[in-house]
């Protein structure tokens, strides 16, 4: 017989479980995760919270805001490289540019106080606009690429950065200045100090100080090709902004412009144009003309309608002022008798962005009409379109009419800002 032999084991009386490997881990990182946080603890206990100031002395990021813009004005975000159009509420951040055509113009408000203007057909960018508040100093870095741009500063405090930089210059605008920068199409630049001062480094390696008063010229290699004094703008007298010169129906009218020397400079000669369009776009030009050496200047065969006209100096040396401010006159039809009396109808509010809207209507033909501080003249079907800024939560707008006589009379309309 077999005899059989049977071991005990020790374990005999132990119950085994199955621990999954994923517990197991978890138990670990826990542990891991409390000793860290323990050692945090003690250290923060010991020495104070590290992190207790970080951030508090980074300077703030400043969107930059339209304080206005007409016309076509657009913006193109730094990030994305997306195009949008501008609306008033629309913050300009680092690297965004923004783009004026034709009839575009924005005045831009920068973290320091100062302005930034924009005029048609330039781009420019927001290189920087950051302010700390715990010194009151502000960096601000604008790059005009095309186009030109005004800039003009206010008290600033000591440190405080304000850089206007080119393809050929770079400029740091000192307190209480009015300086422009232009950046024309053959690679020359000019710029243009009104008042205050600014100290240029060219890309040519030149550096001075220009003063109110001053004109500067850059040719295409960063060099400055001349250095005089600033020729002021020519300022109009006649016609007077909205001034209504009667016609009879269906004839034309002879306007003469005059206006008045720069009241500093030798001006040489003079150039004037007359337009449809306040911005002067090429398709509204009615007249242009150079080498005028008068102070005066008559337009002939004008049709009635709304017209603006401007004025600039041109100096031996080549320099160019500013042109002056547009200036409108309004060439009326004059009728025989009282007339119908004056009415007001169709009138629609087209939303455009932010607080800008175009209104349509009609009303007799040659009537002026004035919404929200702006008036145009209506055409000769009657039919009137104008754009308005809207005056915060208005719920009703006025529309007035005025007819080449002077009768006046006005409505409201129901309207919804958005």
């Amino acid at each position: 017989m077999s005899q059989t032999t049977t071991r005990n084991s020790r374990f005999k009386d132990v119950e085994w479980w199955i621990v999954p490997k994923r517990l197991i881990y978890t138990l670990i990182t826990l542990l891991i995760l409390g000793i860290l946080a323990g050692g945090f603890a003690v250290y923060a206990w010991i020495n104070g919270n590290p992190f207790k100031n970080v951030g508090a002395d980074a300077p703030i990021v400043n969107g930059a805001r339209f304080d206005s813009f007409e016309g076509d004005v657009r913006v193109v975000r730094a990030h994305t490289r997306e195009t949008i159009t501008a609306r008033r509420d629309t913050q300009l951040l680092p690297g965004d540019i923004v783009q004026t055509q034709e009839d575009g113009r924005a005045r831009i408000s920068l973290a320091d106080g100062s302005t930034l203007i924009v005029k048609p057909n330039s781009v420019i960018t927001i290189a920087e606009n950051t302010s700390d508040e715990s010194s009151g100093r502000t960096n601000v870095r604008v790059a005009v690429d095309s186009g030109q741009a005004v800039v003009r500063t206010e008290n600033q405090p000591a440190g405080t950065s304000n850089i206007v930089k080119t393809r050929l210059t770079e400029s740091r605008v000192a307190a209480e200045t009015n300086a422009s920068f232009g950046v024309r199409e053959d690679n020359t630049e000019d710029i243009r100090v009104s008042s205050g001062a600014i100290e240029t480094s060219t890309r040519g390696g030149e550096k001075t100080t220009v003063t109110g008063g001053s004109y500067v010229a850059i040719n295409p290699s960063g060099s400055i090709a001349k250095q005089e004094h600033l020729l002021d703008i020519p300022a109009p007298a006649t016609p007077r902004n909205l001034e209504k010169i009667p016609v009879r129906a269906g004839g034309s009218a002879s306007v003469n412009l005059r206006w008045q020397r720069p009241a500093t400079g030798a001006p040489a000669h003079y150039r004037v144009e007359v337009a449809t369009s306040p911005f002067f776009v090429v398709a509204g030009k009615v007249i242009e003309r150079d080498q005028l050496d008068l102070t005066q200047f008559d337009v002939h065969d004008l049709r009635p309608g709304n017209y603006f006209w401007r004025v600039r100096a041109v100096a031996a040396s080549g320099q160019t002022s500013e042109w002056s401010d547009p200036q409108k006159f309004i060439i009326t039809n004059v009728t025989k008798g009282g007339g119908d009396p004056l009415t007001i109808s169709n009138v629609s509010f087209e939303y455009v962005a932010g607080s800008i809207y175009i209104v349509r209507g009609r009303t007799q033909p040659g009537n002026t009409i004035r919404i929200a501080g702006r008036d145009t003249l209506a055409a000769l079907d009657g039919s009137f379109k104008l754009q308005i800024t809207s005056p915060g939560d208005a719920r009703e707008m006025t529309v007035e009419a005025e007819d080449p006589q002077g009768h006046r009379t006005s409505f409201r309309f129901p309207f919804n800002a958005k």
